[in-house]
């Protein structure tokens, strides 16, 4: 059985899915703070099965030591966590707390209870570097003030330091591109909040006319002024897990990182692909300056990926797009 921390979110409901649709047992743990009950109904639905739930906040140690002592959980995929950049300036704290306590709360119970397989859910930012050809073994920039990064940054420290207590730890870290997308056929998708923190669902609600305008900063040093980022279809991010936990398997004693990237383009670049997958104009208005540091460039090689867990990228930024807007339209429609 597989333990997913924040299981109900929109990463953690796909890699639940996708390791059911492989015959894996799946556990969810999730505190509900960015999820709720109707996607553990729609997991159930689909799957056509019963998906053991416990609803819990992973920092609470001895609630999940219960969790270990009454499943039989041989591995822990962790996508649980605050995940926005911008709002990581805003809230610096609750970012540290939620983070940086999770991960300690969740590897002292995984100790406690004698499972080292572990799958973390890491970003491309975490390098703090703007380039498009990030690497693993680059090292990270420490002082670059954005505390989200930051909190990465001592979650794969705790990790790494962790892993070298003890021999029968099988740790993998997965540096993931912006995911989005949606399962196939629209049946699982992201519930996009009234005010999304990503520009896909910003882009999205334009397209719907939920929105009349995205904000686009034009203050990058890249050749269209916007950012550029790496987008991956979430079902690119469930092979790359199903490829970590196979590859995981075969292994001794290990903690290693890999970059699971996919397309490359700048933000303006991508509200047009949005514009052709929807047929619709996506209005934007320049942004204020933005008072805090922003990369420029976030892009890497997963050669490392490909190499050790045969793993690379299938799906396109179109197909990424147009799944997304599929189960976007289908929740508009009362689906």
């Amino acid at each position: 059985m597989i333990l997913v921390t924040g299981g109900l979110g929109f990463i953690g409901s796909h890699i639940a899915l996708s390791l059911m649709a492989h015959g894996q047992e799946v556990i969810i743990v999730d505190n509900l703070s960015n999820a709720n009950l109707q996607t553990l109904e729609r997991l159930e639905y689909i799957s056509g099965r019963y998906v053991p739930f416990v609803k819990i906040d992973i920092r609470n140690t001895p609630a999940l030591n219960k969790v270990f002592e009454q499943y039989s959980v041989e591995a822990v995929i962790h996508t649980a966590g605050f995940k926005s950049i911008e709002e990581s300036a805003l809230k610096p704290l609750e970012y540290y707390n939620d983070n940086v306590s999770c991960i300690m709360s969740l590897l002292r119970a995984m100790q406690r209870t004698g499972i080292r397989t572990l799958v973390h859910l890491s970003s491309l930012a975490v390098y703090g570097k703007s380039s498009l050809n990030l690497l693993e073994e680059m090292p990270f920039d420490y002082a670059y003030p954005n505390p989200y990064i930051k909190s990465q940054q001592m979650i794969e420290e705790i990790i790494r330091d962790t892993a070298l207590t003890d021999s029968e730890w099988k740790i993998a870290i997965l540096r993931l591109s912006n995911i989005a997308g949606a399962f196939e056929h629209a049946v699982l998708g992201e519930f996009v909040a009234p005010l999304p923190k990503n520009i896909i669902p910003l882009a999205l609600q334009v397209a719907a006319k939920q929105r009349d305008y995205v904000e686009l900063r034009q203050q990058a040093q890249t050749s269209d002024s916007t950012a550029e980022r790496s987008f991956l279809h979430v079902l690119d991010c469930c092979d790359a897990i199903l490829a970590t936990l196979h590859w995981l398997s075969a292994q001794q004693h290990v903690c290693e990182a890999f970059n699971i990237s996919g397309s490359t383009v700048s933000i303006r670049a991508l509200l047009d692909e949005v514009s052709k997958v929807t047929h619709t104009e996506i209005n934007t208005l320049e942004a204020h300056i933005y008072p805090a540091a922003e990369l420029d460039q976030i892009g890497a090689t997963s050669e490392k990926a490909f190499k050790t867990l045969n793993w690379k990228a299938q799906r396109s930024l179109n197909k990424t797009i147009e799944d997304a807007w599929r189960f976007y339209q289908h929740t508009l429609n009362g689906n």
